[in-house]
């Protein structure tokens, strides 16, 4: 089976890769990124390094928007699975630079999933988010729940839900996406929350909270995420279908900090600030819909993987 995972030097993009090329030798992994400097070009390197050291894994650097170099990928290559993890993200960077969320979020899907309705890829998994949802305080938010982006990025996840309908109700082109909630874990993204307290730490340096910590999320580990979309790539589908991908279990800022203070036992200098602009207080996803797909899967208790990431962190310090 081969599989193209775009976006494969990123945070959930190289973990899905990885795992892939360990559990299953079956399985071979084309990975594009653009390693783009939104964060560390170095940490990125350093994940394909890492990928590398599989035969089964071939890489290409390229940006997605390039309707040419996306045409040929699949052109030469008899993919049989995409998942579509490749994006601009951030939500405050959408609010400074757009463009770069058109030409990666709205330009880039529509390539890939073309390329793949096209070339009749057998299944297309892609990446949207729980900024679909903007201030919706209809907790928990379930599927069907009216959306309404507070920002940018949320939106061009709109769009990429919309095309992949319209591609299913015009093509009878099947496709899954993704609502991820706050994804985090080993080899993580500096510009999270999580890695930047912790980073205050290391660093000995001064930490903003924003909102003064009045934010609550609903965390979700990589090791969870990756599972799951194992499970997903090997389950049969030929609908479109969305999925919240969450734990269903908000956490906040404050209490994380708390479990953090046991753990380490030391804390960096916090400074309260304001809430910053796009910024949504609250996520908390119903994961009923993806549980009755899974069959018995469990989530990942969060304070052992809260532990098992801080850990890796210290260990790996040098990488951020």
């Amino acid at each position: 089976m081969k599989i193209l995972i775009t976006g494969a030097a990123g945070f959930i993009g190289f973990n899905l890769s990885r795992y892939l090329l360990k559990t299953d030798k079956k399985i071979s992994v084309i990975g594009v990124d653009s390693e783009n400097d939104y964060y560390s070009i170095k940490l990125k390197k350093k994940r394909v390094s890492e990928l590398r050291k599989y035969k089964r894994f071939s890489y290409f650097k390229f940006n997605i928007s390039n309707k040419k170099k996306v045409k040929n990928l699949f052109k030469k290559n008899r993919i049989d699975c995409v998942v579509h993890l490749a994006a601009q993200a951030g939500v405050r960077y959408s609010v400074i630079n757009p463009d770069a969320y058109i030409e990666s979020n709205v330009n880039g899907f529509l390539n890939i999933i073309k390329n793949s309705k096209d070339y009749k890829v057998k299944k297309f998994i892609y990446a949207s988010s729980s900024s679909v949802y903007g201030e919706s305080k209809k907790f928990p938010l379930k599927e069907g729940e009216f959306l309404d982006p507070l920002n940018l990025y949320g939106l061009t996840k709109k769009f990429n839900e919309e095309t992949s309908k319209l591609f299913y109700e015009n093509y009878k082109f099947p496709s899954i996406g993704i609502r991820f909630f706050t994804v985090f874990g080993e080899w993580g993204r500096p510009d999270m929350f999580l890695f930047k307290y912790l980073s205050s730490i290391t660093n000995k340096k001064k930490f903003i909270l924003n909102n003064r910590g009045k934010h609550y999320r609903d965390f979700t580990y990589i090791h969870d995420v990756i599972k799951v979309l194992f499970k997903l790539i090997k389950t049969a589908n030929n609908k479109n279908e969305i999925f919240n991908l969450c734990s269903n279990q908000p956490i906040g800022l404050i209490k994380i900090i708390s479990i953090l203070d046991k753990v380490i036992k030391r804390r960096p200098r916090i400074i309260m600030a304001k809430r910053q602009q796009a910024d949504i207080l609250k996520t908390h996803g119903n994961n009923r819909k993806i549980l009755g797909k899974l069959n018995g899967f469990r989530f990942t208790n969060f304070k052992t993987a809260l532990v098992q990431t801080s850990s890796w962190f210290i260990k790996n310090k040098k990488l951020y």
